[in-house]
């Protein structure tokens, strides 16, 4: 087998993989989390944060909602009312899940948000940086 041959082997074979990885289906039985009582993973590709906001939880719900919508690639996946999951895709298109429970405190609503990347082994800085810009404009 010649070199080109083995190379456009090698391409088709990694094509093969990541279709497999883009095109798998996700369950919302395993991703549609509740943050408030998830065992956060000891693996380093999730984060689990918490932040008080000083709006009532239908008002910090319709504005997650907006913001998630807002952000290229994610969609809305499982959930509904105080308890949503989002999935948003790499740009090669590998899914990390979002999952968001509105808390009512003390007149406002905590977040508390677990995000975490179906196959990396680590949370993407740019997913981690999506997750704090969501809670910064809350």
């Amino acid at each position: 087998m010649s070199f080109p041959d083995l190379l456009i082997l090698l391409l088709v074979a990694m094509a093969i993989g990541w279709a497999f990885l883009r095109y798998t289906p996700s369950d919302s039985q395993d991703w549609h989390v509740d943050p408030v009582t998830v065992r956060k993973s000891r693996r380093p590709n999730n984060l689990l944060v918490t932040k008080h906001v000083a709006l009532p939880p239908d008002q910090a719900a319709a504005r997650l909602e907006s913001l998630a919508l807002a952000t290229p690639r994610t969609s809305h996946f499982a959930g509904e009312g105080f308890h949503r999951t989002w999935i948003t895709l790499s740009p090669l298109g590998l899914p990390t899940f979002t999952s968001v429970r509105l808390v009512p405190e003390n007149g406002g609503t905590n977040v508390v948000v677990y995000a975490r990347a179906r196959y990396l082994s680590r949370l993407p800085g740019a997913e981690k940086a999506r997750v704090r810009g969501w809670l910064d404009q809350l």
